[in-house]
């Protein structure tokens, strides 16, 4: 039986690999209910949604003295009486739309929504 050089065989092995493989066609992605309404807006309407607000979460918050601020340097510590358990409030150009929990996203954090505020 002849030997085979390594090279023979790696080239063997990718032309199988091309040979066996399947072109398979890709389905359009699905569109969510909501897609579809948002196609049968105005076109007024749908630029309207795009339009970008400013998102805020908040942690806590409370009201200091200017003397009291004025003390804050590095190392210093602002406690707040919210618990660590306590939801993060969503605001929306000043109003409060939902609650979450922090979560890690990849190496930043994001928030998760637990609830919208009526």
């Amino acid at each position: 039986m002849p030997e085979s050089k390594p090279e023979t065989l790696a080239t063997d092995a990718a032309a199988l690999a091309a040979a066996t493989e399947v072109a398979v066609p890709t389905a359009p992605p699905e569109t969510t209910p909501l897609e579809k309404e948002l196609k049968g807006l105005p076109a007024y309407a749908r630029a309207l949604l795009q339009i970008r607000v400013p998102v805020r979460v908040t942690l806590a918050s409370q009201r200091k003295s200017v003397q009291e601020i004025l003390e804050l340097g590095p190392g210093s510590i602002v406690k707040f009486e919210k618990t660590c358990e306590e939801p993060l409030e969503l605001s929306v150009g000043g109003r409060t739309i939902a609650e979450g929990e922090v979560v890690k996203v990849g190496d930043k954090f994001g928030v998760r929504i637990s609830g919208l505020v009526k």
